[in-house]
């Protein structure tokens, strides 16, 4: 089976990433949707952006939206897109503290105002983040993303992890995808959505191992999977 293929916070090899612009060209090469990053501004309004600070250096936590760039846009905005388009969304609520915010709610009450529950996946490298979504929405699917500081074992601290939050899918780092992974998931019910895939050697080797989604920045590089 192809596997969902999403781009990395839009097309940032073509785009500025996390925007509408970069959103729209991944679905126009032909992706299914994309993987984007929520983070809170100082007058709580939500908005698309990976890093806390941006490139000017100023820092989100400390803005408010009239002081935002035009070209960030906020969640409601990237959701009415993917409502509109039919993109499916990764949803990351990127790590901003140990305890849950109030992003939880409000992220999983904007996906249900625009009828997404079904057409999106919430991942957090924070457990405690997927616990309270579940807690919040558990109708909405949750994914587990972690790298080589989850990895030190065979997924010692993951299936506490996603038994926890009632996850459907893990969401590793690429470089740490092995058939001795694909099994211990696929054993478990687990989807595997793996990220980022930039390589053809890569999306050939994960296709064929099962992985359920890939998330990269080359379109071209991801449609190879097809």
């Amino acid at each position: 089976m192809t596997p969902l293929l999403l781009g990395h916070r839009g097309t940032p090899r073509l785009h500025r990433e996390n925007t509408l612009a970069g959103f729209q060209a991944a679905l126009d090469a032909g992706l299914d949707g994309v993987e984007l990053d929520v983070r809170r501004l100082a007058d709580g309004t939500l908005v698309i952006h990976h890093d806390e600070a941006l490139p000017d250096g100023r820092l989100l936590p400390f803005l408010t939206l009239d002081e935002l760039p035009a070209e960030v846009p906020t969640l409601d905005a990237a959701l009415a897109w993917a409502a509109d388009t039919g993109a499916y969304v990764n949803v990351e609520l990127k790590y901003e503290s140990a305890r849950p915010d109030d992003r939880v709610p409000r992220s999983l009450d904007a996906i249900r105002a625009h009828g997404l529950a079904r057409h999106v996946i919430l991942s957090s490298f924070n457990p405690l983040v997927l616990v309270a979504a579940r807690q919040a929405a558990p109708d909405i699917e949750r994914g587990f993303l972690y790298h080589k500081t989850y990895a030190r074992g065979p997924l010692d601290a993951v299936p506490l992890a996603m038994r926890a939050a009632d996850c459907v899918a893990l969401h590793p780092h690429h470089s740490l995808i092995d058939a001795a992974l694909m099994t211990r998931a696929q054993r478990r019910g687990w989807r595997v959505n793996t990220w980022t895939v930039n390589e053809p050697a890569d999306v050939a080797r994960l296709t064929q191992l099962g992985v359920s989604a890939l998330i990269g920045d080359l379109p071209d590089v991801l449609l190879t999977a097809r």
